[in-house]
């Protein structure tokens, strides 16, 4: 590409000795002729981590504009994939759904049977019943939901911001209540008897957990008996709920690409939501690559190639910031320990004095989906917290074809319960395996437990003589990592007195 030919700019003089002096031609003294600081000068040869980059006399050469300017295509393209995570995310969720047919917010995903390895998305777990679907503000209006009363649940817009909690950790309480989304900037009317939420997108999903301490199949009835969602234009005559059974299903993917296709659905994002859904600096970062509301996004054939390099690029950091984050306070104990928490520094809105804290929020997007406070607690008993291990003990790489143990010490502080999964790197969603659920919680009543009241987890690609009930199967030639939940987490684990044991190679 050549942005600016030079032509006869440098009549006269020849390039190649202009360029290959270190420094500058001494130039003539005239009248009004002072010292320049050689600090705000550019030489005409300067050797970067990019190449050698030739000026004359501080105009640069064909070579150097190409050069400079890939570069700056390139930066831009990984910065933008690092700051857009959340919302492709967030929108290859919601493509997973219309894939399956789901493109209605009445049509509503339900693991009714528990979530199983069966389905692709983020560290989902078995011990709880999901149940989620998306609005459509832009068509539908303000839209309600209906919730019964005990859900767990939470609004967060197309770009995984956080928009309200639902149910337990909601205004409603826990009680159940009617919930009102209102379109971006909607001046109409808005009726009584409603929760009021304001969200910034037209798109917005809608998420809830049902608890099974009553069992599977109560609580599931329970969802689908109660649970309604419908424009409020429909509020005479709602339209049933239509509940998409999930448990078991194959084809449904949620996980984001990891190759050019990522900017294109960027680009569907960014044509199908506000222009005022993000700030004027990421808008400016995606209009440099191409993709701007209202614009056709058809990059050239140099243009592709930088974007399928950025996006290999900042897939690669995702992954690196996974395993050794960039943020010393994601880990829960201390550079020794290979725990770390979703919520660095337990802060859900990725900011330290008003600063926006870039690797933290790639950490939570790139694994996990769900953003709000109450998985980020800090008050005893209220919510859940996560620890998450990708790691064995001395930062080695968890290899699925040897055998490894995790001790979770007596009296594991927790109101509700707790859970610990295994999930595969590559697609971050559950492993795969023999086991339908590959995961074990206490609501298992098969586990063994330590005369001293601990519990040991295995890890292995066959089950230890005798720990076949407390043993979670991996895969040889694939890595692992787990997530250990904790349910209505305790003091004891809220000021760390508690402490999990490093997962640990079994000789």
């Amino acid at each position: 590409m050549t942005v600016l030919p030079l032509r006869n700019a440098l009549c006269g003089a020849s390039i190649l000795a202009l360029v290959s002096s270190v420094g500058f031609a001494q130039t003539p003294t005239y009248e009004m002729t002072t010292d320049i600081p050689p600090e705000i000068t550019t030489p005409n040869v300067v050797d970067t981590s990019i190449g050698t980059l030739n000026f004359f006399d501080g105009v640069p050469t064909e070579e150097t504009i190409d050069t400079v300017y890939d570069y700056m295509d390139r930066a831009r393209a990984v910065q933008a994939y690092v700051s857009t995570v959340p919302g492709v995310s967030q929108y290859a969720m919601r493509q997973g759904q219309r894939d399956i047919g789901a493109t209605k917010v009445n049509q509503i995903l339900i693991w009714d049977k528990l979530a199983d390895s069966k389905s692709l998305f983020l560290t989902g777990n078995s011990s709880t019943i999901y149940t989620w679907t998306y609005t459509d503000l832009a068509n539908d209006g303000p839209t309600v939901i209906e919730l019964p009363p005990g859900m767990l649940g939470v609004v967060d817009d197309m770009w995984f911001r956080y928009v309200t909690d639902l149910g337990i950790a909601g205004p409603d309480q826990g009680k159940g209540g009617k919930y009102l989304i209102l379109p971006p900037g909607y001046d109409g009317e808005v009726p009584d008897g409603y929760f009021v939420v304001r969200p910034s997108t037209f798109g917005n999903w809608i998420f809830m957990r049902a608890y099974i301490s009553d069992g599977v199949d109560k609580a599931a009835q329970g969802v689908r008996d109660n649970l309604k969602i419908y424009p409020l234009s429909m509020a005479d005559n709602p339209p049933e709920p239509e509940f998409i059974g999930m448990s078991g299903r194959e084809g449904y993917n949620a996980v984001p690409p990891n190759d050019y296709s990522y900017w294109e659905m960027l680009n569907q994002l960014v044509q199908e939501e506000p222009i005022g859904a993000h700030d004027p600096e990421t808008r400016g970062l995606l209009a440099a690559l191409g993709i701007a509301k209202g614009e056709p996004f058809a990059p050239d054939a140099r243009m592709k190639a930088i974007l399928t390099d950025a996006v290999a690029i900042g897939n690669a950091y995702a992954r690196a910031n996974t395993v050794v984050p960039k943020d010393s306070d994601q880990r829960i104990y201390g550079p020794d320990s290979e725990w770390v928490m979703a919520f660095a520094n337990k802060d859900s809105t990725f900011l330290v004095d008003g600063a926006r804290r870039y690797d933290s929020r790639l950490w939570m997007h790139y694994n996990a989906v769900v953003v709000t406070p109450a998985m980020a607690v800090t008050a005893p008993g209220k919510g859940s917290d996560y620890g998450i291990a990708g790691m064995a003990k001395g930062g080695e790489i968890l290899d699925g074809g040897k055998t490894y143990k995790l001790t979770l010490p007596p009296n594991v502080p927790v109101k509700d319960f707790w859970s610990v999964t295994v999930y595969d790197p590559q697609t971050r969603s559950m492993l795969q395996t023999d086991q339908t659920f590959p995961a074990l919680d206490s609501y298992n009543e098969n586990m063994q437990q330590n005369a001293d009241g601990s519990w040991d987890i295995y890890f292995a690609p066959e089950a230890p003589e005798g720990q076949e009930n407390n043993w979670i199967q991996t895969i040889p030639e694939k890595s692992w990592f787990i997530i250990l939940r904790m349910y209505g987490p305790l003091e004891p684990w809220l000021n760390k007195t508690w402490v999990p044991g490093e997962i640990g190679l079994v000789e």
